[in-house]
């Protein structure tokens, strides 16, 4: 009985976790001075960092699916679901290697750890996401041509002058930035709600 008990406990947890995440995902704001203004940052992450913590990776997992299906409900989508499914698989790569350091060395040193290394691989892959499937897919989708889309970075950076600098001058410091508030939110506000 205990363990069904736990198991609903977890249940209701996650789903008030993918709730307040989802609702937080509302909010969003650019980073003009790092990135075009298509690239809003949003803090539901903490949320699902601070579940992930507390229950474990698959339940980070769950909070941030849904997170995204609520997101749906609530808003739908303007990038034919591309964008919310690069959002899952982002989140996943941010909260699945934070959460599996803090599962293996459940101090705040390995927690701190786990949100670095959780940020790196979100940078790394969101980089790599859009430089081979969000940025390619928009310029096809919109009828944006893709050196429209890289002159909107370079308007932020004159540094950006193709789709690699662009990933690499705006994306992955955009998910850094987006990494590192995350991370220090949740450190600041994780044993509280814990």
């Amino acid at each position: 009985m205990k363990n069904n008990t736990m198991s609903v406990h977890h249940l209701v947890q996650i789903g008030m976790f993918g709730a307040l995440a989802a609702v937080l995902m509302l909010f969003e704001f650019p980073l003009p001075f790092l990135a075009p203004p298509f690239y809003e940052l949003d803090l539901s992450e903490i949320p699902v960092l601070i579940g992930t913590f507390s229950m474990g990776p698959v339940a980070g997992v769950l909070i941030e699916l849904i997170k995204i299906l609520l997101k749906l409900v609530i808003k739908g989508t303007s990038t034919a679901y591309v964008g919310d499914v690069a959002n899952f698989v982002i989140g996943c790569c941010f909260l699945l290697p934070a959460g599996i350091m803090y599962k293996k060395h459940r101090t705040k040193k390995g927690a701190v750890r786990g949100m670095i290394l959780g940020t790196l691989v979100m940078a790394c892959v969101g980089g790599l996401l859009n430089a081979y499937v969000m940025l390619p897919f928009f310029s096809k989708f919109y009828g944006i041509p893709l050196e429209a889309l890289i002159q909107m970075g370079t308007e932020v950076n004159g540094l950006i002058t193709s789709l690699p600098t662009f990933v690499l001058i705006a994306v992955v410091p955009f998910n850094l930035v987006k990494g590192f508030l995350v991370s220090l939110i949740t450190t600041l506000v994780y044993k509280r709600v814990r």
